[in-house]
Formats: structure tokens, sequence, C-alpha cells
């Protein structure tokens, strides 16, 4: 998937399904907006500093965070690219519990 980094959507960002389901294991993107739900540059810069304290505590060789820092620190991501980044990830969160749903229903 790509998302947007500017208004003009003229630049993007690639967004694979293992980055999402990393956010997804981690819960990273939960209370990341501030008290008035706005996702600004403070936003983004309070995931930064989370996803490297996690890896910092991490053990040796598990690399799936670092997956994660590529779109984090994509030259293009700013608060337009991490809001895109949020409706993205929502929109693929209700896709696969749809999905996990369904399977459960299948199996009863």
């Amino acid at each position: 998937m790509k998302i947007n980094a500017n208004a003009s959507g003229t630049r993007t960002i690639e967004v694979t399904e293992v980055q999402l389901q990393i956010i997804r294991k981690y819960s990273l993107l939960d209370r990341l907006a501030n008290s008035m739900g706005i996702i600004d540059e403070d936003s983004l810069h309070k995931l930064r500093l989370t996803v490297r304290s996690l890896i910092a505590s991490q053990v040796m060789g598990s690399n799936e965070l670092l997956e994660l820092c590529l779109v984090l620190y994509h030259e293009d991501m700013k608060a337009l690219g991490l809001n895109n980044l949020v409706t993205c990830y929502k929109s693929w969160l209700a896709e696969q519990l749809a999905a996990e749903n369904e399977a459960v229903s299948e199996n009863e």
C-alpha cells in the first residue's frame, strides 16, 4: 500500500502488510493523538521515540521494529504522512478483524 506524504499527493511512502502487523503487535498507534485528537509533528516524534525505546530494550537478533523504521524515518514522513498511516492502519485493521471474525464463524 502507498500513503500520501504530502497534500498534493506527489510524494508517497510504501507501507507493507508486515509493517502494519508490527504496528498492531506493539499497539503503536494507540493513544498517539494528543488530547484534542490531533496528530502532529509531536505525535510523530513521540512514535519515533517509542519505537527507538522498544528497539533498545529488545533482545539481540530481533529486527522486526527496524522494518517499521523504514516508514517512520522515511525522509518524506511528516504529520500528514503519519495521519495517512493511521487511516491506512485503521482500514487494514478493520479488514483483518472482519476476516478473523469470519474465520471464527466458519469454524463454529
